[in-house]
């Protein structure tokens, strides 16, 4: 099985910052994709970024600019470093995982899923 928790989420102003991080725990040999998702009450959970561990990145075009993904392999950690933060970015913000490799080198095609932390943006 594999674990994430999430951290770094909070209520600030608009045009602050904050970093969110993300553990991933558990028979983990190696984590092919790992992102952040949103969703804002009332709406669809949506892709924010991904990167794999190679360090392709992938970004939603509403926080291109703004927004950064990061992460250490080494410590199967993944960031999101969030600027200039809008009223419409508040959401509960959720880390993934995607093709895990596990201590037994199988790949999980499971999707994984932290808890998820609260993002708020006042105006």
């Amino acid at each position: 099985q594999v674990q994430l928790v999430e951290s770094g989420g909070g209520s600030v102003q608009a045009g602050d910052s904050l970093r969110l991080s993300c553990v991933a725990s558990g028979s983990i040999f190696s984590i092919n994709i790992m992102g952040w998702y949103r969703q804002a009450p009332g709406k669809q959970r949506e892709l924010v970024a991904a990167v794999t561990s190679g360090g392709t990145t992938n970004y939603a075009d509403s926080v291109k600019g703004r927004f950064t993904i990061s992460r250490d392999n080494d410590k199967n950690m993944v960031y999101l470093q969030m600027n200039s933060l809008k009223p419409e970015d508040t959401a509960v913000y959720y880390c993934n995982a995607k093709e895990v490799v596990t201590m037994l080198l199988r790949t999980s095609r499971d999707d994984y899923w932290g808890q998820g932390t609260q993002v708020t943006v006042s105006s």
